[in-house]
């Protein structure tokens, strides 16, 4: 529960925010840690309760309007309020539910005909969100719609989620002032979500600022599970399908200043204490109000890791996977480490002390959630009670799935899974009597509804307005590309 002089802090905060003209609220879209749209604060209230589900009637009921240079297509019971955002794999606008009045983000994922890749993030997300839905530190997905073009294909989905008023990198950059209770109350959220996540052998492996959603209540939810991965707890060597060890999908900017080192120099194995780190450097930001490891490129990067953290043992060392990254650490001058408390001397000691475990360069010596959340810096908000860890493990098997056509008849699987499941909650809880007013699909719809590994055409009004493509961003190799370039600690 917030307590509530820091809610009272967060309302102010997120008020102040409302009155910037450059305030960013970009919500559960994947984007990079620079957003790259501005609107406002929708004026209407906000819950984190979903509205029931449409009762009346049993024909389809949708209508369309235009935003973000898109035709949306949605349940006729939400109306179109503000335009939040858009990035690489769809856009976001904000809606208010008729009856309710309650706020709705909805987001329409484009593209999915397009390339492998956004199919298959497409997939994941929603897989991840329907088996997460219900902790109170991931973001709510309330519904999931698919539109059926005329030939029986698609290339949209549409999320309904939960509408948050900020996300933490939007609140750090606005310089608001911020106390030692609100980054107990941040870190202490990220981490309960984090051990939830961590508990179901999920990796987020995208922990950041941006993706750290919060509200005028300061409840703080994680989002964006695009390039989540399962890992194997206790396994001595990464699965290459499921581990986290595959390519990262990035957009825009790479997210290089919240990756653990391990990810770069290419560790044998690696598992949670990669999020671990993130939240490491989330703390360091929130201490400083700017990123602590703000490298320019992936040797930038190690550089100022290794400058901050010192030189790692020899024991590490010898677990790095690239000979050329160890030879280059191994050629640089020997460095102690810098302590935290000379970088953040306001900081609260006990602060200083949680974040020298959570950014230790070894990952084998890093802190895990459950020991973070013992931590005495968290002390005011930790209760195991409210810490849950998730009933049952993910499965990612649909990861084996590489064919647009395989991974689109699984989204619409997995979208007639939720919506028959959401549905029959409300009903047996007295929400609706018969059924929605979005169809679910049927399933000769599943089995027979034509799909193509052709770009189709695009929502988009104009070639302008269509977001750049998302890129494979591989951190070992990229570094391995850079230290070609380097000798003994000095660029060519």
């Amino acid at each position: 529960m917030i307590r509530p002089k820091l809610k009272s802090s967060c309302n102010r905060i997120v008020i102040r925010l409302h009155r910037l003209a450059d305030f960013i609220l970009i919500l559960v879209s994947p984007r990079s840690s620079s957003p790259t749209s501005t609107v406002r604060v929708a004026d209407f209230p906000l819950s984190s309760q979903p509205p029931s589900p449409t009762p009346e009637p049993i024909a389809m009921q949708r209508h369309s309007f235009q935003a973000l240079n898109s035709t949306f297509v949605v349940d006729s019971e939400y109306q179109f309020v503000k335009e939040l955002g858009q990035g690489a794999y769809g856009c976001v606008v904000a809606a208010k539910h008729r009856r309710s009045g309650e706020g709705c983000a909805i987001k329409k994922i484009t593209a999915i005909n397009t390339k492998r890749i956004l199919t298959k993030r497409c997939l994941r997300e929603i897989k991840l969100l329907h088996h997460f839905r219900g902790h109170k530190n991931i973001t709510c997905l309330y519904d999931m719609d698919i539109v059926f073009r005329p030939d029986g294909n698609f290339d949209e989905v549409y999320l309904y989620e939960e509408l948050m008023e900020a996300d933490l990198h939007a609140i750090i950059r606005s310089q608001q002032p911020l106390s030692d209770a609100h980054f107990q109350s941040f870190i202490y959220q990220t981490l309960c979500g984090l051990k939830y996540i961590h508990s179901a052998n999920v990796l987020h492996r995208d922990l950041k600022p941006g993706n750290l959603l919060v509200n005028a209540d300061c409840e703080l939810k994680i989002c964006d599970f695009g390039l989540a991965r399962g890992y194997s707890p206790g396994s001595t060597s990464s699965n290459p399908r499921s581990a986290a060890n595959q390519g990262f999908m990035t957009e825009y900017v790479a997210t290089r200043w919240y990756r653990a080192p391990e990810i770069m120099l290419s560790f044998a194995n690696y598992g949670p204490a990669i999020d671990v780190w993130s939240v490491g450097c989330i703390l360091a930001e929130l201490l400083a109000g700017k990123p602590i490891f703000k490298g320019r490129d992936y040797v930038d990067q190690l550089n100022q890791i290794l400058h901050y953290l010192g030189t790692p043992s020899e024991d590490t060392l010898r677990r790095v996977g690239s000979p050329r990254a160890q030879d280059y650490i191994r050629s640089l001058p020997i460095k102690p480490r810098v302590p935290f408390s000379q970088l953040f001397p306001r900081a609260n000691p006990l602060a200083i002390d949680l974040l020298s475990q959570l950014l230790h360069f070894d990952p084998a010596k890093r802190i895990t959630c459950e020991q973070a959340l013992n931590h005495p810096y968290l002390a005011v908000w930790h209760d195991p009670a409210d810490e849950p860890v998730c009933s049952s493990p993910f499965d990612f098997g649909f990861e084996d799935e590489d064919s647009i056509e395989g991974m689109k008849r699984l989204i619409v699987e997995e979208v007639q899974s939720f919506r028959s499941e959401v549905r029959a909650q409300a009903r047996a809880s007295g929400q609706i009597r018969r059924q929605d007013s979005l169809p679910i699909p049927s399933r000769d719809e599943i089995l027979n509804s034509p799909v193509n590994d052709i770009p189709s055409t695009s929502s988009f009004t104009s070639p302008n307005h269509r977001p750049p493509s998302p890129v494979m961003d591989d951190p070992s190799a990229e570094l391995e590309r850079e230290l070609a370039n380097t000798t003994l600690g000095k660029r060519m």
